[in-house]
């Protein structure tokens, strides 16, 4: 005879005989419904709150502050840069760096990571360099190259690839363009009208030099008959075109109020206008002879230069007076409204 099957023991019996997925389920809706209380956080990392140097905390000083220098990057409380650069520049105190640093240049961190804060003032400072815009190329794919090229000088100098040769490259194209464009002042000579009497008192050592500047080109980059070295190629860029000088400003586009028919002299010899110069009641006042001449001689000359044959032909032809009024253009009398 055989035997009967023994009876299920254990989880089974305490489960009710659910099986595994059952109970797996039913778990998960009980954590669902009572979630269980969140881990600890772990308290974020305090050593941007302390200063490398003097190792002071943010927590026994709520008012110290940081500051960096574009030099290096590295970032230390405002009482150690007072204490090691007040005196002048001195190497940075964070061990393995060798730069020479300068109080002038510290300055308050604007972005919390230090890299977004380097890439920011390299960028600002390839773009002060390079600013050239569309209008300055002949085509927009040489403007695109120019973009990438700049894009290129920017990633080489954050990325620290051939750094020598960047920054080598990026004076030369800043001193050309300095000198491209100083080019129009170049001619200036100034005007030895305007000099002084003490300024020909100079010493024969000076005088000497400024010869010498003068006889030099302005441009460091010029070479002997060779064309200078800018840094950058690049193609389809425009040559700078000086711009022309201003003329002196006019206030009456042209017109002259000088007379065209007669002079004004200074003094007339007539017998009836001598009475008149000596009698003090006339210039008591202030009143001078040659306002009298000059009226009275714009006044005998009024008739000049007034052609009646000219007026009546405006007078016959009423259109010819529009014309002569703009200058012998055809006029608009269009409504704009």
């Amino acid at each position: 005879m055989s035997k009967p099957a023994p009876r299920a023991t254990g989880s089974s019996t305490k489960d009710g005989g659910a099986s595994f997925l059952s109970n797996s389920l039913h778990s998960l809706s009980i954590q669902h419904q009572f979630p269980s209380k969140p881990a600890r956080s772990v308290p974020a990392d305090s050593s941007s709150d302390i200063c490398p140097v003097c190792k002071s905390s943010r927590y026994l000083n709520p008012n110290m502050k940081f500051l960096v220098n574009p030099e290096c990057y590295h970032k230390m409380c405002e009482s150690c840069v007072d204490r090691i650069f007040s005196h002048g520049p001195a190497p940075c105190p964070i061990a393995g760096c060798k730069r020479t640093l300068r109080k002038a240049k510290f300055r308050s961190q604007t972005f919390e990571d230090l890299k977004v804060e380097r890439e920011v003032d390299i960028r600002r400072r390839v773009a002060r360099v390079m600013n050239k815009v569309e209008a300055d190329f002949e085509s927009l794919k040489d403007f695109n190259d120019y973009l990438e090229s700049v894009e290129t000088t920017t990633w080489n100098l954050i990325l620290k690839v051939d750094v020598e040769a960047t920054e080598r490259r990026l004076r030369l194209w800043e001193a050309a363009q300095k000198a491209e464009t100083n080019s129009t002042k170049r001619s200036l000579v100034e005007d030895p009208s305007l000099l002084s009497e003490t300024s020909h008192v100079i010493l024969k050592k000076g005088g000497t030099q400024r010869k010498q500047q003068l006889g030099s080109t302005d441009d460091p980059l010029a070479g002997s008959g060779n064309d200078p070295e800018t840094g950058f190629v690049f193609h389809g860029l425009k040559k700078r075109v000086a711009p022309e000088p201003e003329k002196p400003y006019d206030p009456y586009e042209g017109w002259s109020i000088d007379p065209q028919y007669y002079v004004v002299q200074d003094d007339y010899s007539v017998d009836w206008l001598t009475k008149a110069k000596d009698d003090p009641v006339h210039s008591v006042g202030g009143y001078d002879m040659r306002d009298f001449y000059s009226r009275a001689l714009s006044d005998a000359f009024s008739g000049f230069g007034v052609f009646i044959e000219d007026e009546k032909t405006l007078e016959e032809n009423p259109g010819a007076t529009a014309a002569v009024a703009s200058g012998g253009q055809d006029v608009n009398m269009d409504d704009v409204f």
